[in-house]
């Protein structure tokens, strides 16, 4: 069965299967090549008639991932020009008073890989419970985040942000409230929502936020952003310039890209690269001083978007994603533990032994982990948490627990595991393979898991809290604060926990701090 909506650029038909209705690949923006290269995004070219919008659109040129990864993380299909475009799923197609909460995906991948049309990201599920979910593309490396000399940066938030202003526009259509829009993402796409609750572009186009495993101290400032574009450029071969980028092929910027990321990770100095150093991300939003004004966790310090409601979390073994596969975990000895621990400004001594404590057993590499993952992930929430706190502003937090399968459980709970839960689509790759009968009584437990969590983050995306007046299948969920109340999920039932990893937490203070240098610590002794 096929249903027609209007939008401001023409009229499209989507593909209606069960109680929910797909439109795939409606552009939100032109292309950005050709004259539209390296420029802020444009509306799309009006259509007369009706097109069909029955299959994903293009995805953003991007190099894919390692081969160690393979299996591990989708891949996106398809890249192409024309890859501004974004995807809805409603249960209520062409009912302009439906009201219904919007839920806007924005994927991650490193702000390097990555689709809004991935399999884990099909919405329809989320639908079925009773929202629009919408999923975008945006641009990514070279084309969405160099610092160009004439100022131009952040092209690919820019991207994101004119898909706001199309869901602004068009989602009542198709059933959606446009003043209850909820943003989520993961990863790069957890950063760009944080970056994006301070960009004054932005301002008024969610009501809410969702950011898994990404909070405010990704970015670069204006001196590491120029020299980003400057290294890459001079390792394609161009001048660091738009006209001397826009005259190389994507695909010359692509390999550039993944060249500087080994180029930093064998650095013997990894300072002047700042959020970058360790080679996993290259481009990063750029603190401008026009579109992003300020250093996200700064702004938030200072009481940026305390309006804007706040779900947020971690996975308890991020890191172990970028070790496990690669074989890295192994070939940490002591010494190199005791360097990196020194690099993140860290007591070495002390901080082996109070995570040798909480990780009885575990390797040099195992500990390196735990540390990564609170520097690049736990801490940097709580940081979030704490200056919202200082304002008045309520924060849920969330660990996601879930051990994944994969690799015989060997990557944990680690970076990305908790997607598959949130949409429901219990076939992503780390969600592991749908069990066989005789394990059933695991399979129930995967459901019932993320049954858990769509009710909950549904529910913060109807009422900003998320869980509902009568609890629903969590406990009570205390805004984090005092207690710093954590929400723990995963295989056993969900537990709040009142500071988890406490001593952990304390070797990070006075690091990783917003711009006031002050932690909810200071306000609270401890």
């Amino acid at each position: 069965m096929h249903i027609t909506v209007p939008t401001t650029a023409g009229r499209i038909r989507g593909r209606r299967k069960g109680e929910v209705t797909a439109f795939m690949g409606i552009p939100f923006a032109a292309p950005p090549f050709g004259p539209r290269r390296l420029r802020p995004p444009e509306p799309p070219q009006p259509w007369t008639g009706v097109r069909d919008t029955f299959v994903p659109g293009p995805s953003a040129p991007q190099p894919g991932y390692l081969p160690a990864m393979a299996g591990l993380l989708e891949e996106a299909a398809n890249p192409g020009e024309d890859c501004l475009n974004l995807n809805v799923w409603t249960p209520a197609p062409g009912r302009s008073a439906g009201r219904l909460p919007v839920m806007v995906w924005i994927h991650g991948g490193a702000f390097r890989n990555g689709a809004g049309t991935l399999s884990s990201y099909d919405g329809a599920r989320l639908a079925t419970d009773g929202v629009v979910c919408v999923t975008l593309n945006y641009r990514l490396g070279a084309e969405g985040f160099l610092l160009l000399p004439d100022g131009t940066a952040n092209l690919g938030l820019l991207d994101q942000i004119a898909a706001l202003e199309w869901v602004r526009d068009n989602i009542a259509g198709f059933g959606g409230d446009p003043d209850n829009v909820t943003v989520f993402g993961q990863s790069a796409g957890a950063i760009s929502i944080t970056a994006l609750m301070t960009m004054p572009r932005a301002r008024g186009l969610f009501r809410r936020a969702i950011t898994q495993s990404g909070a405010g101290h990704h970015s670069h400032p204006e001196d590491i952003g120029r020299r980003i574009t400057e290294r890459l450029a001079a390792l394609a071969g161009a001048e660091p310039t738009r006209d001397g980028l826009t005259a190389l092929p994507p695909e010359r910027l692509i390999a550039a890209n993944d060249a500087l990321g080994r180029e930093i990770a064998q650095a013997s100095d990894p300072g002047p690269w700042g959020e970058s150093a360790g080679g996993g991300t290259t481009v990063l939003p750029v603190v401008d001083g026009t579109t992003l004004p300020r250093r996200p966790i700064d702004a938030l310090a200072d009481g940026a978007s305390r309006d804007i409601d706040l779900l947020t979390g971690t996975t308890s073994d991020e890191f172990r994603l970028f070790l496990i596969p690669l074989g890295i975990g192994p070939r940490i000895t002591d010494d190199v533990l005791h360097g990196f621990l020194a690099g993140l400004g860290l007591d070495p001594v002390e901080a082996r032994r109070v995570y040798a404590a909480a990780h009885p057993g575990a390797t040099p590499g195992d500990l390196l982990s735990a540390a990564m993952t609170d520097h690049a992930y736990r801490i940097p929430a709580l940081r979030v948490a704490e200056a919202r706190a200082a304002h008045g502003a309520d924060t849920f937090l969330y660990e996601f627990a879930r051990r994944s399968p994969v690799l015989d459980g060997a990557l944990g709970a680690c970076h990305m595991a908790e997607i598959g839960f949130v949409f429901g689509n219990l076939a992503a790759p780390l969600t592991g393979p749908d069990a066989p009968q005789e394990l059933s009584e695991q399979e129930r437990a995967k459901q019932e898991l993320s049954d858990r969590m769509r009710e909950a983050w549904i529910s913060f995306a109807r009422t900003g809290h998320p869980t509902g007046a009568s609890g629903g299948a969590l406990p009570h969920w205390p805004a984090y604060g005092g207690r710093r109340s954590v929400m723990r999920l995963g295989d056993a039932a969900p537990v709040v926990l009142e500071d988890p990893a406490t001593y952990e937490r304390r070797l990070w203070e006075g690091l990783r701090e917003g711009v006031t240098g002050k932690s909810l610590t200071d306000k609270t002794h401890g």
